[in-house]
């Protein structure tokens, strides 16, 4: 984030006491999110290993198979190797080619192709035969479409609980222009939990986010949870410019709209024609904002370098079980 000097509160070992610590910024830019002074290497803490593993070569294999598209290969996520790894995989629906040129995002876009109505099926199918225990969807934008794509999006989330009665469902959703008889078709199918990316704050969103708007997606956050969604999640990107108020205001705003989970990470460019990366975050300035976020109320909240919207989203899958059970 483009402040000069951070101050966090670091709790010492030896004395049960507060300090103060300083954490210098990396890179004097400004806040303007073209900056001049773009940082080219990466800090050690970005570092991933490379993705191997009998569970990998699993998921990888069944996804070929299958034909089935993942926003980890899509987006580029540098957790892959660690989620595939453990046979969880965050699934996209609605092909691999969206109608929205964010900046930041590394999926394809274009003229998208016709949907396919086996798709449904073939999630379910793929989940089944991996035994995934809690399944995180996701999709394109496709405002191609009459209803954006809604009922694909049903059909999914039916097939998979007729195949896979015990697996818990997290669906991460575009924001369908804010049109409430879309965003109702979620809420009819009653996934766990729904999850709708602010991304960024309030004063870079028309850079990064072209064709959304921050106050629309705030307030299909709200009215998801006001009729009837149990758990609403958001997650921003730092790095791309943003100042500490700024993000402190989102938090805020994430609250105000009484939004459940928020996942915090680093903006990674995807490639050389995506924004550039502004600022890489320290560690503990993650650390800081979780304890920012916490004391803020979220029920939940994932913060760090390489955190991205469904990291260790299984994580919560025991409280899910329960909430569907005390449903029942």
């Amino acid at each position: 984030m483009s402040t000069n000097l951070i101050h966090l509160k670091e709790l010492t070992t030896n004395k049960n006491q507060w300090k103060s610590l300083k954490i210098s910024n990396r890179n004097n830019t400004s806040s303007k999110i073209f900056s001049k002074n773009k940082i080219e290497k990466k800090p050690k803490w970005i570092r991933v290993k490379l993705p191997t593993g009998e569970k990998y070569t699993e998921l990888r294999g069944l996804v070929d198979k299958y034909n089935l598209n993942t926003i980890c290969s899509s987006g580029s996520c540098p957790n892959m190797g660690e989620c595939w790894g453990e046979g969880t995989a965050t699934f996209m629906i609605l092909g691999n080619i969206c109608t929205r040129s964010c900046g930041f995002c590394g999926v394809k876009t274009g003229k998208p192709e016709k949907v396919d109505w086996s798709e449904p099926e073939k999630v379910a199918n793929s989940i089944k035969i991996m035994k995934i225990k809690h399944a995180v969807i996701t999709s394109v934008d496709r405002d191609d479409l009459k209803d954006m794509g809604t009922l694909i999006w049903s059909e999914t989330v039916k097939s998979i609980r007729r195949l896979n009665p015990n697996t818990t469902l997290e669906t991460l959703i575009p924001d369908f222009q804010g049109i409430e008889k879309h965003l109702d078709k979620i809420i009819d199918v009653n996934p766990e939990v729904v999850s709708h990316n602010m991304e960024t704050v309030k004063r870079l969103t028309r850079e990064v986010r072209i064709q959304a708007k921050y106050d629309r997606s705030l307030n299909v956050l709200k009215y998801l949870k006001k009729n009837g969604i149990n758990r609403t999640k958001s997650g921003i990107m730092l790095g791309l410019g943003e100042k500490e108020n700024e993000v402190f205001q989102t938090l805020l705003d994430l609250k105000d709209h009484d939004v459940d989970i928020v996942t915090i990470g680093q903006y990674l460019q995807p490639s050389k024609k995506h924004l550039p990366v502004v600022d890489y975050i320290h560690p503990d300035q993650f650390d800081h904002l979780k304890k920012v976020a916490e004391q803020k109320g979220f029920r939940h909240v994932a913060s760090g370098p390489l955190v991205r919207s469904s990291y260790h989203a299984s994580d919560f899958k025991p409280e899910l079980d329960l909430q569907r059970d005390l449903a029942v």
